[in-house]
């Protein structure tokens, strides 16, 4: 996999002209962002931030997900945080589609540019800038760190896509992979943000029913996915959302290849309260 593609959000508004009918859709077992939908009005300022929007596509909501947050994140010419995040046991990914950030962990500096992926662990200082003058757009996955009595938390890291391979899934002769950020052997961690990748053709063959809660934002490319009892057509820039034990498959038709960013929660027992 040697060239890669990210789509990212631009805003704008539609014409007056445009019909309302479109994919959006919210569900008890799922939701549908399309891309259409992430508009200039629909936008949030967070405080802290300068020169900054962003669109928040997934919040814990009752009665619905509950474990994570998911921003895509504009920042303009001049702009970033030295004071981005309010919560101190809110774990993080960044994940870069467009343009180039300066990261601070810590005192350690990083170029982030496409492609590059963060792990920001609960309670470290961080800050981020634009570090050119065009927009730059990642993505900003949020948790709340569970920590576990005897079990060390993880550190901060920072790579690239291009330099983590694929893991091919069994019997799939290359149709199906996963790119893992995390060892999945690694309890430390109690989520993953990986990339799923599908060459034309390429299939989840049955329909996954299991407790993670999912954020799915497709990177490039378009698929049919289905969702509880429902086939939806989705493409780069769409994001869906899936409740824990939602059904979920998909059939990657092409012509190219369909890639996802993908949220789930793991390694952890499952609560015995709502509280």
């Amino acid at each position: 996999m040697t060239d890669r593609s990210y789509y990212a959000p631009q805003g704008g508004l539609p014409p007056q002209s445009q019909l309302l009918t479109g994919r959006a859709a919210f569900t008890t077992a799922y939701a549908i962002i399309p891309k259409d939908v992430m508009q200039d009005i629909v936008t949030s300022s967070l405080p802290f931030w300068e020169k900054t929007r962003a669109w928040i596509i997934a919040r814990p909501l009752s009665g619905f997900a509950e474990t994570f947050s998911q921003y895509i994140m504009e920042v303009g010419e001049g702009g970033g945080s030295d004071n981005p995040e309010p919560d101190q046991n809110a774990e993080a990914v960044i994940f870069v589609v467009e343009g180039n950030a300066a990261l601070t962990i810590e005192g350690q500096k990083y170029l982030l540019v496409p492609g590059s992926y963060a792990y920001l662990p609960a309670g470290c200082s961080w800050s981020l800038h634009n570090a050119k003058g065009k927009p730059c757009r990642f993505h900003w996955i949020r948790k709340s760190y569970e920590a576990v009595a005897g079990l060390a938390r993880p550190e901060a890291f920072v790579t690239n896509e291009k330099d983590v391979a694929p893991t091919v899934m069994p019997d799939t002769n290359g149709a199906w992979s996963t790119t893992r950020f995390t060892d999945p052997n690694d309890l430390r961690h109690d989520m993953h943000v990986n990339i799923v990748n599908f060459e034309p053709g390429g299939v989840i063959p049955f329909a996954e029913t299991h407790v993670m809660e999912h954020g799915l934002y497709v990177l490039e490319g378009k698929a049919v996915y289905r969702l509880n009892q429902d086939w939806v057509e989705v493409e780069a820039g769409d994001f869906m959302w899936l409740r824990a034990f939602c059904p979920q498959a998909c059939y990657a038709g092409g012509p190219g290849r369909f890639r996802y960013l993908l949220y789930k929660d793991v390694n952890r027992h499952a609560k015995l309260s709502l509280k």
